[in-house]
Formats: structure tokens, sequence, C-alpha cells
């Protein structure tokens, strides 16, 4: 599945090089494949693991509107498949992130913490 990211003007505000770390995550599995970017993310910082599997569920209070991106609720669990984790890049936000398409398909998942 290919996917495009978006630009919405969500960069104004941001930081330089945190823009710089969202364009450049490229996903695990599709390694040239962008992750997406700031609109295509949402702040998870709760992880788990049950039956082999890994869930995340979405801790972000953030306004949804100028990010450009459909809303998710705070509480919502999304498995991620383990070929969507993403390890090699650390984490400047401190903040779990996943991305996601508007249907919720898992572009990738990158853990909190490392920078």
């Amino acid at each position: 599945m290919s996917a495009s990211a978006r630009d919405v003007g969500q960069w104004g505000a941001t930081d330089p090089a945190l823009r710089q770390w969202y364009e450049a995550l490229m996903q695990p599995d599709v390694p040239t494949a962008s992750c997406c970017g700031e609109a295509d993310a949402y702040f998870a910082d709760e992880i788990h693991v049950r039956d082999g599997k890994t869930y995340v569920v979405i801790t972000d209070d953030r306004p949804d509107a100028p990010r450009g991106r459909p809303h998710v609720d705070i509480g919502t669990e999304i498995e991620v498949p383990d070929h969507k984790l993403k390890w090699d890049k650390g984490n400047p936000t401190g903040h779990g992130i996943i991305f996601l398409s508007r249907n919720r398909y898992v572009f990738c998942y990158v853990q909190p913490g490392g920078a």
C-alpha cells in the first residue's frame, strides 16, 4: 500500500528539527515509503502486548483541525502489526506516535524516548 504525505499547513508552528524528524521517518517494512507526517500522527503513549500482538492506545488530546487529520477518540486501542514497529530513528517528541491513514491503516508506530 502506498501513501502520500499531506501538507495542510500543519508545519507552520513546528520546530524545524522536529519537522525534519517527521519528514525523515520511513516505514519499517517499506523503507522507500514515508510514515507520513504530523497530519497522520497521533500520540499513543500506552503500549502493551496481549496474546503476542502489540496494541497502542490513543492519548492525543491536541486539536485535530490545525493538523488536518480525522478525529480518533482518546482511549481508542489500535493493533500495530510487528512489521510496523519502528525502532531505528529515536523519538524526540516524548510521546509514542502512531501514523494512521484515514481508514486507520497503520503506517508506523514509534515508541517514546530516545533522541
